[in-house]
């Protein structure tokens, strides 16, 4: 990634050596270590960012194995002053996951649950455990770790530790901090200790705090523990005799500072067996603070409150789904009910919309279907990432993201804090845990310019001074960090600032430990993101629409929620699913890409060889797009790069066979049979992989021996019906020209007269995935032209969903014309042009299907309607949402890539064909997808068009038997 610029040696505690030593200290650690050591640029860039406002370069990260690896870490950085700091899934929002020093990730090796005790009730696990990993190791026993922030899907047990996390149930449930027995901690001089209620005196920690209860136990009493979510600071009361003196509960939320966490015994807690969601409106967000508290008193799971405008930014994400309806109100509250059969949840449910009725509640919904409660919870969850990018364009930012003050002085707090940010200025959208008085909100700062940061600077300021006056806590969840430390001084007396410092001394002395948080704190205005400081060079091939026109603006994007990390659930990101490597996430990229364009990087910018590594195992599969709560679009700023990394110079070998791909196949349409026979000799196959840059490993597909068109116009046609326009895209033309009579047969049965595309027009999708740019604009404007003028009232179905989703989504966007508009709206679906018209009766017996659904379809348009129109016609779906098939276009063909291409078929469908029966029907449209499946899976797999004219067109075509194609 070319050269990283300095950092400020006070941004991580003064690094006192020089390049000679720092090589030295490397190469030891890789020497001595079982884990991974990485120095490199890339790793190092995308290691200087968590999902704070702030960025630190460090000097190198490590994925240890084991406790020694850490032990080994700790000694080494310990002779040489370095400074170590701790990370697990890096979605700290207060920027206490970064350091210069060494960066520790947990999160790739020490992941194990080690031990579950049911009747104990506990688990014992390593730091690096994903929290939805342990709740699936543990459900089993019926049983749930209950602490459950919004990032559950990839955050940490060890992060969790680190920042006494809460989420949605705490109301019920408590803190991380609630839920902890032991902790298992490597101290500076590499001695391993366990902290708990039982920690031997003898121990020279344990002596210690004790000593400082003592020396400060009134400080203490007056100034800690006041209400839950105090979060703020060290948590010494937890050592108070009357509290029971557990130095586990008092280390939970130290954020790295003091000691490093290799293993956790943590308690678990049985699910209620039902649970119903009540959602309760209200007319403003004082309103609901106003009613929270009664209803977090009477026993509700969780009191979670969500602003209209978070409900606006979800509906306006791309594909965003299907949403139920929520009650009428601007402010909402879910409460969540549990009990032990549906009976008992229904009726705390109602006593639950009582009270919110009896508090001022517009409107009341109770929703019992699991569908309407999950897709609650999701906008819930997605808040922090739908709050940066509210209506408008604007962006906003954390910093102040999650103050709280006493549930009952919450609706008081938040007409000052209205008023705060009135008088600045600024606004944000509101969501959070009103039960117990704990806010987030993203604020619309101005952090590019000098003087938008120096009035955050003083907005900070004033903010801790108004939750101060409310008896509040600057963090109610996710620590001080760097975004909050220095303002611990406006909420804590000199005696308690005494205190903490003492308690990090005693486990820290040197302060090597995630120096600049809670104590000797860095500014909170250091360390910041910088602002674009160099143009972009060559002009931008996408419009940006939706970011003004600016691809830097289009990266901040990401602002390190970090949800294209997560295991499961979705198809993002197939790529760091398979590697687990940070610098292969969305994340990731999109770190590599804002590292680049802030002019942290060496010359070579946008010719860096290091970002288009980075940037090399993105599939484009765009599940990004729409599963990203921020909708990054990795794709399109992979085709930018691309665009703009290859402008004027020699392109791989790969993009131009793939990325022609449709100029190529033109030519090969015209002599298929000598094509073929090229490919069934093994010497001239392997010759054109080699020259075309395809993987040896790949089966090139057969080119059809017909031709769609002939057989089209020697078919007979009926002029009476309503007149649709069929798309003959590239790769259905060449492949499988039996869909087009498949699709043919059903439209017309369902009603429609079909006319086929123009001749030789072409989406642009092989030359836009390749970042041919100038090339695919050219194809598209063409195509734009004569689509225009070709009944420009018909519908365009198109078969091929990568080219359906090229057409609606990516046309616009490099040719911001109206007739591309035009044309982009008229783009429709098989399934969207037949899900409101009569269709005949289904005779046939139901069938069950496994449906790969193209990534590009779930992102762009969804998949809804294709598993209605076949649950109408009898067939029984078993969706795969899980990843990609692993082709990916050009991707999986691409030289170096079979590998990976292999892992994400692993993690996506193999599993399901594995299980299937043989009888089983595979359904898949996308024609990546079918190969894919054919040549890993040994299936033979359907489109769509080809399972309806089975079940509905009586002509006796069988969708498995090929019927234009001849030789295959």
């Amino acid at each position: 990634m070319g050269r990283l610029l300095d950092q400020p040696a006070a941004s991580g505690g003064g690094l006192g050596i020089t390049p000679a030593s720092t090589g030295a200290f490397i190469r030891t650690l890789r020497h001595e270590l079982n884990g991974e050591v990485c120095d490199d640029a890339a790793s190092r860039a995308v290691y200087a960012w968590d999902a704070s406002n702030h960025r630190v370069v460090p000097l190198a990260v490590i994925f240890p194995k084991g406790t020694d690896d850490v032990v080994r870490i700790i000694r080494r950085c310990a002779e040489a002053g370095i400074p170590f700091t701790s990370r697990g899934g890096g979605t700290n929002i207060a920027g206490n996951a970064i350091g210069s020093g060494v960066v520790v990730d947990f999160s790739r090796h020490m992941r194990a649950v080690r031990q579950v005790d049911q009747a104990a009730r506990t688990a014992l696990v390593e730091p690096g455990v994903v929290l939805d990993d342990l709740n699936r190791s543990v459900a089993a026993h019926g049983l749930t770790f209950a602490v459950d922030p919004s990032s559950h899907s990839r955050c940490t047990l060890g992060g969790m530790i680190g920042t006494n996390a809460c989420g949605s149930h705490s109301v019920a449930w408590g803190t991380t901090a609630d839920n902890v027995d032991a902790v298992d901690v490597v101290l500076v001089d590499g001695s391993h200790i366990r902290l708990d209620a039982a920690a031997p005196a003898s121990i020279s920690v344990i002596r210690d705090m004790a000593g400082i209860r003592d020396a400060y136990l009134g400080d203490i009493r007056r100034e800690l523990g006041r209400f839950s979510r105090q979060i703020s600071g060290y948590a010494l009361q937890h050592l108070l005799p009357e509290r029971g003196f557990d130095p586990a509960r008092a280390f939970v939320g130290t954020e790295g500072t003091c000691a490093i966490v290799v293993a956790a015994r943590v308690r678990l807690t049985p699910p209620p067996a039902v649970r119903v969601l009540v959602v309760a409106g209200f007319a403003d967000e004082l309103a609901a603070a106003a009613a929270a508290p009664a209803l977090a008193w009477s026993g509700a799971l969780t009191v979670e409150a969500m602003d209209h405008r978070v409900v606006q930014a979800f509906d306006s994400r791309p594909n965003p789904g299907w949403r139920p309806i929520l009650p009428r109100g601007t402010v909402w509250l879910l409460l969540e009910a549990g009990g032990d059969n549906h009976e008992d949840a229904r009726s705390k449910a109602a006593a639950l919309a009582t009270i919110a009725d009896d508090h001022g509640a517009w409107q009341v919904h109770t929703f019992t279907e699991r569908r309407d409660m999950a897709t609650c919870w999701l906008i819930r969850e997605k808040g922090v990432g739908l709050t940066t990018r509210p209506a408008g364009g604007r962006e906003a930012w954390p910093g102040w993201e999650d103050a709280a003050v006493p549930a009952e002085r919450l609706s008081d707090y938040l007409r000052d804090f209205r008023l705060l940010l009135d008088r600045y200025g600024r606004d944000g959208v509101l969501y959070g845990h009103f039960g117990e008085g704990c806010v987030h909100i993203r604020i619309d700062h101005d952090l590019l310019t000098a003087e938008g940061r120096a009035a955050y600077r003083s907005f900070q300021q004033d903010a801790a001074d108004l939750v101060v006056a409310h008896d509040g806590s600057l963090s109610g969840e996710h620590g001080d960090g760097r975004a909050r430390s220095e303002l611990l001084s406006r909420m804590y007396s000199n005696r308690i600032l005494d205190a903490f410092a003492a308690f990090k001394h005693a486990f820290d002395p040197q302060g090597l430990l995630n120096p600049g948080v809670i104590v000797d704190p860095r500014p909170l205005d250091a360390d910041f993101r910088l602002a674009l400081t160099r143009p972009p060079g060559a002009p931008a091939g996408f419009a940006f629409r939706t970011d003004d026109g600016e691809f830097g603006k289009a990266v901040r994007r990401c602002v390190g929620v970090g949800a294209c990390r997560k295991a499961s659930g979705g198809g993002m990101c197939p790529s760091f699913r398979a590697t687990q490597d940070e610098r292969h996430s969305t994340r990731g990229r999109a770190r590599a890409l804002a590292e680049m364009l802030e002019g942290h990087l060496a010359a070579d910018g946008w010719r860096s060889k290091d970002v288009l590594s980075v940037l090399d195992l993105c599939l484009g599969c765009k599940a990004c797009r729409s599963e990203c709560p921020v909708s990054v679009d990795m794709a399109t700023y992979k085709a930018e790069f691309l665009y703009r990394h290859y402008r004027g110079r020699l392109r791989p070998m790969a993009h131009l066979s793939m990325g022609a791909l449709p100029l190529w196949l033109a030519v090969v349409r015209r002599m298929p049979h000598l094509f073929n026979g090229v490919l069934a000799m093994p010497v001239l196959a392997a010759a054109a992989k080699w020259l075309g840059g395809i993987d040896s490993r790949r089966r090139l597909p057969r080119v059809a021996t017909q031709s769609v068109r002939r057989w089209f116009r020697r078919r007979p046609r009926g002029t009476s019906a309503e007149p649709v326009m069929l798309w003959t895209d590239t790769f259905t033309s060449s492949f499988a020209p039996e869909i087009v009579r498949d699709a043919v047969a059903v439209l017309e049965v369902a009603g429609y007269r079909v006319e086929l595309s123009p001749v030789g027009l072409c989406c642009g999708l092989t030359w836009i995935s390749t970042g041919q740019l100038g090339v695919a604009r050219r194809v598209m404007r063409r195509t734009v032209r004569l689509l225009d003028q070709a009944q420009p009232q018909l519908p365009i179905v198109v078969l091929e969903p990568s080219c359906a989703a090229t057409l609606r989504d990516d046309l616009p966007e490099l040719i911001d014309e109206p007739a591309a508009h035009r044309v982009a709206g008229r783009v429709r679906t098989l399934a969207e042009v037949l899900h409101d018209r009569a269709l005949p009766d289904v005779d046939a017996a139901p069938v069950h299907a496994i449906a790969q659904f193209h990534c590009h379809q779930r992102a762009v348009i969804g998949t809804d309607l294709d598993r209605d129109l076949l649950h109408r016609v009898g067939v029984t779906v078993e969706a795969v949402d899980e990843g990609c098939c692993g082709l990916a276009g050009n991707f999986g063909f691409e030289k170096g890539h079979f590998d990976i291409s292999l892992k994400c078929a692993e993690q996506s469908f193999m599993p399901h064909l594995r299980r299937a029966e043989a009888e089983t029907v595979v359904v898949a449209d996308g024609f990546s997808c079918r190969l894919q499946i054919a040549e890993l899976g040994g299936r033979a797999a359907v489109h769509l068009a080809s399972v309806l004219r089975e079940r509905l067109v009586t002509d006796g075509a069988s969708p498995h038997q090929p019927r234009l194609q001849d030789g295959r």
